[in-house]
Parts: structure tokens; C-alpha cells; sequence
């Protein structure tokens, strides 16, 4: 290994553990804050918590099922979330591979794209009823469509000459769209998993408000029917924090 290989490997490792320690700065200094104004009443606390109330609610909660809460939505996030990826793919190959269909489709992706998923939550109630799978479709219909886009996109991004190369070598379709296409794409299936968890994860939360009767979306809904700033306010912390888990995990498998 080269002297200048070497030095940059230092600069490259040097520059994420100053990333990372900003990140961490930016955060404490937030709560810092957050805290000094809560104090000194610049703030009001009824209406805005505080982190310490924040802190003194999670423990309360650990004594009533603060762990059942977070691990209904994180389940119910990640079913989404995987059934989420296999329509995408699924769907996306479909498209690509019959241009009548894509031609056909097309439109009716852009409408189910724009229409707000939310005023279709009562309608989802009716249909499937008030349980854990009219919030799992609640959460498919906000990432799938998103996810069938963007993996679409990127099939059809595919390098044109690569594509004729191949047909010079009398590739049939199926081996030019598991050897070039999918293959090819994985990068941008990866990408797509970090807006897919997002979308998942705001979906499950929609659901929650409106059906659940357990997970951190019930917590923000209760919180906010009692007037319990301190409950809507954690369960908003607790949902920033697991949105980061789940997109670390996700970060880690890109670089894997």
C-alpha cells in the first residue's frame, strides 16, 4: 500500500469521526438549550416539554409497556417495509419489461402518488378494520408507489450500449435483466431503502393515530387527547430515535 493511499485513508477516517462528532455536538447543544430555556421559563414547559419531563415520562412509561410500544411499530414498520421493497422490485420489473403496461401504468402511478394517503385512512378502516393490517397497508400505500418510481427510474437508466453489447451476444432478455438491469441497480435499490424506511415508518405512524390502541404512534394520539405535552413530546423523541436505528442499519448494509 502506497504512502499516498495510506494518507488518505487517515484523512478519509479522521474526516467521518469529526462528522460524527459534530453530529453528537449538535444534538447535546440542542438539548442544552432546550433545557436552559425550559428553566428559565423562556419557554412554556406546558406546551413545549422539556428534556428533563422528557426523560421522567420514559420512565414512568418503562413501568407501562414503553417496550411493547416501540416494538409494535418497529414490527409493523419493518413488514411494511419488506413487503414494501418486494412490490417495488417486483412492479418495477414488470414495467420494464413490458413497455405496453409501463405506457398503460404510468399515469396511474403519478395519481396514486399525489392523492393523500391519509383521507384514505377511514376508508382502510372499513375495508380491512381498526387492526394491525390497515396500518400495515396504510404504510405500504405511502412507500410503494415511491419505491416502484424510483427503482423504475433506475432500470430505465440502464446503459443503452451495455443493453445492444449484450444482444450482440444473443443474451436473451431474461439474462440481460438479471446480469445488466437488476444487477446493475443495486446501488439504486440500496438508495431507495433509506426513503422506503421513512415512508414506512410515517405510515405505521399514520395508522397508529388512527387505529392502534398500542405503539408510539397511540402514545402522540393519547398524549394529545388528554393534553399531555410531556407523552406527545416523548413520543416524538422516541420516534427520532428509532428513525435513526432503522437508517443506520440501513446505511451499514449500503456499505457491507
Amino acid at each position: 500500500m502506497s504512502s499516498e493511499h495510506v494518507l488518505f485513508l487517515k484523512k478519509r477516517k479522521k474526516e467521518k469521526i469529526l462528522v460524527l462528532l459534530f453530529q453528537i455536538l449538535i444534538f447535546i447543544v440542542f438539548i442544552l438549550i432546550w433545557q436552559v430555556l425550559s428553566n428559565t421559563n423562556r419557554i412554556n414547559t406546558f406546551l413545549t416539554s422539556s428534556p428533563k419531563l422528557i426523560y421522567k415520562t420514559i420512565i414512568n412509561l418503562i413501568n407501562n409497556n414503553l417496550f411493547n410500544h416501540i416494538l409494535v411499530t418497529t414490527y409493523e414498520t419493518i413488514i411494511s417495509f419488506i413487503l414494501s421493497l418486494l412490490i417495488g422490485i417486483i412492479i418495477a420489473s414488470i414495467l420494464w419489461w413490458n413497455k405496453f403496461i409501463s405506457k398503460v401504468i404510468d399515469p396511474y402511478l403519478t395519481i396514486l402518488n399525489s392523492l393523500p394517503k391519509v383521507a384514505l385512512g377511514p376508508i382502510l378502516i372499513i375495508w380491512i378494520g381498526a387492526n394491525t393490517k390497515s396500518i400495515i397497508v396504510m404504510a405500504l400505500l405511502i412507500s410503494s408507489i415511491i419505491s416502484i418510481i424510483t427503482i423504475y427510474n433506475g432500470f430505465n437508466s440502464t446503459d443503452d450500449n451495455k443493453i445492444k453489447l449484450m444482444k450482440s451476444f444473443n443474451a436473451s432478455k431474461w439474462q440481460i435483466y438479471t446480469m445488466l438491469v437488476l444487477r446493475g441497480n443495486i446501488n439504486t435499490i440500496i438508495n431507495s431503502l433509506k426513503i422506503n424506511i421513512s415512508m414506512c415508518l410515517i405510515g405505521v405512524i399514520m395508522g397508529e393515530l388512527l387505529v392502534s390502541k398500542e405503539g408510539i404512534g397511540y402514545l402522540i394520539m393519547y398524549g394529545s387527547q388528554v393534553f399531555n405535552l410531556n407523552l406527545v413530546m416523548t413520543g416524538i423523541f422516541l420516534l427520532s430515535i428509532l428513525s435513526y436505528i432503522l437508517y443506520f442499519i440501513i446505511s451499514q448494509i449500503k456499505k457491507n
